[in-house]
């Protein structure tokens, strides 16, 4: 690999090839002012040595400051979103005694596997997210976790946890035999990419996540018990009035009742109301077409019931801070976090707090988005995040 001339890395010839510990993020420092030339960051020294997982990479010559052709070698990231594609095969995986999850493979059958992990929990995929990743180079798998979109049973919360997903993305990367692949994922997606990679960090190359949600209370607390009202008192309003106020004291709670009532239209009334305020708070400037998932029943009972479901179980994990506690494991690997300023959903805080105990992920701030990977300036980012990654792999 080759980043300009001067500066040649070899890998160790006794080591087999992985991603190269955050070599972008670590040379592409979020500090404006600080280059390769900074004595911070070489410290005078004429050899560079970078260690990654299962990777040694010794500089061939002294190091000197990023020329024309370093740039030529890393040319423009694409930015845009790739043309719409259909899968080349699709199917559903039994992986409980209870639960099917539904899944579909697109792209290139040989390319570089990559696992799509929808938000919510509960919100399912869609096409669409076919379009952030390159379909010549990459092998791209989508699927609808337990309880979600063509998943059976729909909106169920039997034996419906955090490690049970962890273990669902485990058993179909063994079902598709895919050795290792890169993780995706938004929102809830992102709090699933951490916490499968955490436990399976050894079978993930990359990691691209967006909208971050650590599943904290005080993040739960703020949108759902009145914090996030301060921005969208509108959208607040019907979503607080279903609730009788001798029950405002936890909208959690008083939710969950609902979502699990034995009368149908009391949980599809709920469901109705908890999504909608979701959608209409999701964009920074609200987005009419995305709103109306709220009027489809079917997708708000699963949506509703499921995220409910993990948020007053606090997301099954052992403490609030079990996401960034467990940062060491996946530090060598090559991330991407992409965070929209305005998110309302997920405010930029925990992007934050995790960029603060992951410095070496490079991190992107989107100064005029909120919470949707569907607005374009974070869709930008996701896109070049993973021809970042692409990149990366490509000059391995």
């Amino acid at each position: 690999m080759s980043l300009g001339s001067g500066f040649r890395f070899k890998p160790s010839k006794n080591l087999p090839l992985s991603p190269l510990y955050p070599l972008i993020p670590t040379i592409q420092l979020q500090t404006p002012s600080l280059s390769l030339s900074h004595p911070s960051v070489f410290s005078e020294r004429k050899n560079l040595v970078l260690r990654a997982q299962n990777l040694d990479i010794k500089s061939e010559q002294q190091l000197s400051a990023p020329s024309m052709e370093a740039k030529n070698e890393f040319p423009e990231l694409n930015r845009n979103l790739y043309p719409d594609i259909e899968p080349y095969s699709t199917g559903f995986l039994k992986v409980s005694d209870l639960h099917t999850i539904c899944w579909e493979q697109s792209g290139n059958p040989n390319g570089h596997p990559v696992v799509f992990l929808h938000g919510g929990p509960g919100g399912g995929t869609s096409p669409s997210n076919r379009k952030f990743f390159d379909p010549e180079f990459y092998r791209i798998i989508l699927f609808d976790q337990r309880g979600a979109g063509k998943s059976t049973p729909h909106a169920c919360l039997v034996d419906n946890t955090t490690w049970d997903l962890v273990e669902d993305v485990e058993k179909l990367r063994e079902h598709l035999e895919i050795p290792e692949w890169q993780v995706f994922g938004g929102s809830w997606g992102s709090t699933l990419a951490l916490a499968y990679s955490q436990t399976h960090p050894e079978k993930v190359t990359g990691i691209v996540l967006r909208g971050i949600f650590l599943l904290r209370k005080k993040e739960i607390d703020w949108f759902y018990e009145g914090g996030a009202a301060a921005i969208f008192p509108d959208a607040w309003e019907p979503f607080r009035d279903l609730i009788p106020e001798n029950e405002r004291g936890s909208f959690i709670d008083a939710y969950w009742k609902r979502l699990n009532s034995d009368d149908l239209e009391t949980q599809y009334a709920a469901a109705r109301a908890w999504t909608k305020w979701e959608m209409m708070t999701a964009h920074l400037i609200p987005n009419e077409e995305h709103i109306k998932k709220g009027d489809d029943d079917k997708f708000s009972l699963a949506f509703a019931r499921i995220e409910n479901h993990y948020f007053v179980n606090r997301g099954f994990l052992a403490s609030d801070s079990f996401l960034l506690d467990n940062i060491e494991k996946i530090r060598h690997i090559n991330t991407v976090i992409v965070q929209g300023r305005y998110d309302v959903c997920c405010p930029m805080i925990s992007a934050w707090d995790l960029h603060k105990a992951w410095p070496e992920a490079d991190f992107k701030v989107v100064p005029d988005a909120g919470h949707s990977a569907n607005e374009p300036g974070i869709t930008a980012e996701l896109v070049a995040g993973n021809e970042k990654l692409k990149n990366i792999i490509c000059n391995l």
